[in-house]
C-alpha cells in the first residue's frame, strides 16, 4: 500500500449508515456516539457504550456537517445537546487510541523506534507498518520505504509517537505483523480522516 493512506485489508464486519453523508460502511470507518441519560451527545470511540448509537464517518468534513446542523438529534429523535468543540475531542481521543494500541505492540515486542530499528525491521521484512512523525524531517523519513503491501502512517506528532513509545520523542517506528497492528492501521485511519493537516501534509512521496 502506498503512502497515501493505509487501506482496510478486511470488507466483512457490519455497516452502519452515516447521519451526515448518508453513505453505508463498515463500523470500523465511522465514529459512534451515543446519547447521555441528560441528553448530552458522547463520543464513544472505543464503540462500547451502551445505548443506541448514532454513526458519522470518520471525516472532519462530515463530522462538523453533523454537529452545525445537529443532525443528532434527528438521528435521536430527541433534542440533544452538543459539548463544546466535539470534533476537537473527538481527534484527542483517537489520538490517544492509537498511541496505546502502539505502546500495547511495544510491550508485546512487535514495534521498534529510532531510525537504525526501523531500517532494519524493513530490509529484514519483519516491519508491517512504516510509522514517521508528521513533524519530522522530510528529507530524513525520505530514506525509509513503505514495506511492500504494508502500510504507511504519517500523521501522529514525534511527540505522540513519543508517549507510545515511552521516549521524550520518536521520529521513525514499525510495527510488525499480528498482535494489535491492523487495529492501530484502522484506527490511525480514522485519526488521518478526523485530523487537521491536510491529507500528505508531511509525508513523504514513496
Amino acid at each position: 500500500m502506498g503512502r497515501g493512506g493505509a487501506s482496510h485489508d478486511r470488507t466483512d464486519g457490519p455497516e452502519r449508515k452515516c447521519i451526515a453523508t448518508g453513505e453505508v460502511q463498515p463500523k470500523y470507518g465511522l465514529i459512534r456516539f451515543v446519547v447521555g441519560p441528560e441528553g448530552q451527545v458522547v463520543p464513544d470511540i472505543m464503540g462500547k457504550l451502551p445505548g443506541r448509537g448514532i454513526y458519522v464517518a470518520a471525516d472532519r468534513k462530515a463530522l462538523e456537517l453533523a454537529v452545525r446542523k445537529n443532525l443528532f438529534s434527528r438521528s435521536a429523535k430527541q433534542q440533544v445537546r452538543l459539548p463544546e468543540d466535539l470534533v476537537a475531542e473527538i481527534e484527542t481521543q483517537l489520538a490517544r487510541r492509537v498511541v496505546d494500541l502502539i505502546s500495547l505492540q511495544r510491550k508485546a515486542g512487535k514495534a521498534v523506534a529510532g531510525y537504525e530499528k526501523v531500517k532494519n525491521w524493513l530490509q529484514t521484512e519483519e516491519a508491517e507498518v512504516l510509522i514517521q512523525a508528521v513533524d519530522g524531517s522530510g528529507r530524513g523519513k525520505s530514506k525509509l520505504s513503505t514495506p511492500h503491501f504494508g502500510h504507511y502512517i504519517g500523521w501522529l506528532t514525534a511527540d505522540e509517537l513519543g508517549l507510545a513509545f515511552g521516549r521524550q520523542t520518536v521520529i521513525h517506528g514499525a510495527l510488525a505483523s499480528g498482535g494489535l497492528t491492523q487495529r492501530v492501521v484502522e484506527e490511525a485511519q480514522r485519526l488521518k480522516g478526523v485530523r487537521v493537516n491536510e491529507a500528505g501534509k508531511g509525508q513523504p512521496k514513496g
